[in-house]
């Protein structure tokens, strides 16, 4: 059996934000190999996550943004279970994170279930008619009009986009912080609304 240091528990912590014991009993689980650790930890984060999706966010912080110029202001409110955690450091300035965002890639929608239904097929008319210009066999089209498609979902829905703060979160995109904080607090994080404003749009 492989030994585990503190090191280790203390590496795998900072890296996945979970548990002391979680952390030691998936590098028990992984013979003392923390990649293999971090991968157990995420898909027990996933199902805990899955649980956690049906509980109710009723408690939450609005976050709010004015761009230095004072020509862009963002609100943003973001959704828990409990008191304590609304009120955590960690989780308003998630929320400050989001709203940061939210000013700069100036995204229309939260999730892609809010995107209308009309819009996207209105988007992917359009995106089939262009793939059909380029001579290519129908079956490539329709292929080069939905990968279109999935860039232009990263274009207008909150949670697929990377982080406008790429050299803070590595490229993670805002549902990959979200469901990390979630792991992390044990609860239900909920984006759940924005308005952006911006003068003379």
């Amino acid at each position: 059996m492989a030994t585990i240091t503190a090191r280790d528990v203390k590496e795998l912590r900072e890296r996945t934000g979970a548990g002391m014991m979680d952390c030691k009993a998936a590098l028990e689980e992984a013979a003392g190999d923390i990649e293999k650790a971090v991968e157990i930890l995420r898909v027990r984060g996933q199902a805990k996550a899955a649980k956690r999706a049906g509980r109710e966010a009723a408690e939450g912080y609005v976050a709010s943004y004015v761009h230095a110029d004072g020509k862009i202001g963002v609100l943003v409110e973001v959704d828990c279970e409990t008191d304590f955690v609304a009120r955590s450091a960690e989780f308003r300035e998630f929320a400050q994170e989001v709203a940061l965002h939210v000013a700069w890639a100036a995204p229309r929608y939260v999730s892609e279930d809010e995107v209308p239904a009309e819009e996207r097929e209105a988007e992917l008319r359009v995106l089939r008619e262009q793939a059909a210009q380029d001579g290519k066999p129908p079956e490539v089209q329709e292929r080069i009009a939905q990968g279109r498609l999935n860039k232009w979902l990263d274009e207008v829905v909150l949670l697929r986009q990377e982080h406008a703060n790429r050299d803070k979160h590595g490229g993670k995109t805002i549902e990959e912080m979200r469901a990390e904080l979630a792991a992390k607090t044990g609860e239900n994080i909920v984006i759940r609304r924005f308005a952006r404003i911006a003068v003379g749009e």
